[in-house]
């Protein structure tokens, strides 16, 4: 009786214990499931938005601390030592965001692609800006005659060769140039150099975007991205406007996480600025802004930066170099266009550079065609042969060894260069051209690739 009566005791007792343990454990889940997740150890990392149920997840939560400071008051504090378990299980939930980001490429800072925020359309800015564009007529009267003259009609009917799977999008739409970045990330680009005209300039078809900026670099930090300027030749550009244009772009944008800063061999970091159609304006007035002694001189100031010419003939290299720019760049992405954009030059072009302590900063470009705007310019159009002719480029510039390379572009659509995804489209009126056999990120997948075969290459380079 008395054994019978020990383990009767022993069992209750265990059965106290039990049941005092799991009473235990379902409160340390209870003020699990209650405790905000300190965030503070991994911030907004990049991909979130790519998992919306970690997404939803973490508004979860969020919502969850505003009730609970509302009705408990210093409940964090008074189970703070539950604080490190509740931080633990909300990292562990962020490994398939860690693990995505393990997996994208990172971005490429010597790989810079031209990037343009002149679209509109109705919904955004009231009107068609851009995909509206007129058909330009040719400069000899006799050929213009022979072409059809007037302005396209979107959301049908659009400026470019190609149709943008975003639709006649608006570059004032948040979710567009979201899904832009995410685009560029996803190809392994760095830099994004933005087409830019002083407040109030536009191009003669466009609308002021200087206002876009912020927004633009903004998004730009979220995946990772830099953003330098493509001044674009506004009306009197001179070099008096240019230093203060500069000047307005260092100490309005300068201090962003965003703002590209190039590192040059001297260890400086460098603001850097390419300039299009430099060519139109004489060295002689460069050489005021760009050069050390010039009336108008930047340099040894705290605007002082990396300017980049465009080249288009060969004689341009002298004048660049006469006039003060610290390298030269090719735009175009027609092999055989220009002296510039022909790929057998680059090498001699290259080596000029080297001797003159200048720059060389190559275009590659996936093909041309912009007979949707220019329709007499079929001669300059560059059939991207299923991929072939970007591989080219890139294969061209990689020889050379230089020290950047730039993309023509991300979405000039006018001129049927751009690498943003593009889909299969007919109307009553146009078959558009597309990227068939391949899929819609066809050429964000070639970018990337020669994104890290150049990275590769350049490390051997550097051996």
């Amino acid at each position: 009786i008395l054994n019978y009566d020990i383990m009767a005791r022993f069992r209750r007792r265990t059965c106290i214990i039990l049941l005092l343990f799991i009473l235990f454990i379902c409160s340390i889940m209870m003020a699990l499931k209650t405790l905000r997740p300190d965030r503070a150890g991994f911030g907004d990392p990049f991909g979130l938005g790519l998992l919306p149920e970690l997404q939803q997840r973490t508004v979860l939560l969020d919502s969850k601390q505003n009730l609970l400071n509302r009705a408990q008051g210093d409940t964090v504090t008074r189970v703070s030592h539950l604080h490190s378990i509740a931080v633990n299980t909300v990292k562990a939930s962020m490994s398939p965001v860690k693990k995505l980001e393990e997996e994208l490429s990172s971005p490429n800072y010597n790989f810079h692609i031209f990037y343009y925020t002149w679209y509109g359309n109705p919904q955004f800015d009231g009107k068609y800006i851009h995909w509206n564009h007129p058909l330009l007529p040719h400069w000899d009267p006799k050929i213009a005659n022979n072409y059809p003259k007037g302005r396209h009609n979107p959301p049908e009917d659009i400026g470019a060769n190609f149709y943008p799977e975003l639709g006649s999008y608006s570059s004032k739409d948040p979710t567009v140039i979201e899904a832009h970045m995410k685009q560029m990330r996803t190809a392994s680009t760095g830099v994004i150099v933005l087409s830019w005209y002083p407040p109030g300039m536009a191009d003669e078809n466009g609308e002021p975007t200087d206002d876009l900026v912020p927004v633009v670099l903004d998004y730009a930090h979220k995946y990772n991205l830099k953003v330098t300027f493509h001044i674009e030749p506004y009306k009197d550009r001179d070099d008096r406007s240019m230093y203060h244009n500069v000047k307005y772009i260092i100490d309005k944008y300068g201090s962003h996480p965003a703002f590209y800063r190039h590192k040059t061999s001297t260890g400086r970091l460098l603001p850097m600025f390419y300039v299009y159609d430099s060519y139109v304006t004489i060295p002689e007035i460069w050489a005021n802004l760009l050069t050390v002694s010039g009336s108008q001189s930047i340099r040894n100031t705290p605007y002082d930066a990396l300017f980049i010419a465009l080249l288009v003939e060969e004689r341009h290299k002298h004048d660049i170099h006469r006039s003060g720019f610290d390298g030269m760049y090719t735009y175009f992405a027609t092999n055989g266009f220009s002296y510039g954009s022909s790929h057998h030059n680059w090498a001699s072009l290259k080596a000029f550079c080297d001797s003159n302590n200048l720059m060389f900063i190559p275009s590659v470009g996936p093909g041309y065609i912009d007979t949707s705007i220019r329709p007499w310019n079929n001669h300059n159009t560059r059939n991207r042969v299923n991929g072939k002719y970007y591989e080219t480029a890139f294969s061209a510039a990689l020889l050379v060894r230089p020290e950047i390379i730039s993309i023509t572009s991300f979405n000039e659509w006018h001129e049927g260069t751009q690498i943003e995804k593009a889909v299969p489209k007919r109307t009553g009126q146009v078959v558009y051209l597309d990227y068939k056999p391949h899929k819609p990120n066809v050429y964000l997948e070639l970018t990337q690739k020669w994104s890290e075969k150049y990275r590769k290459e350049q490390e051997q380079w550097l051996m």
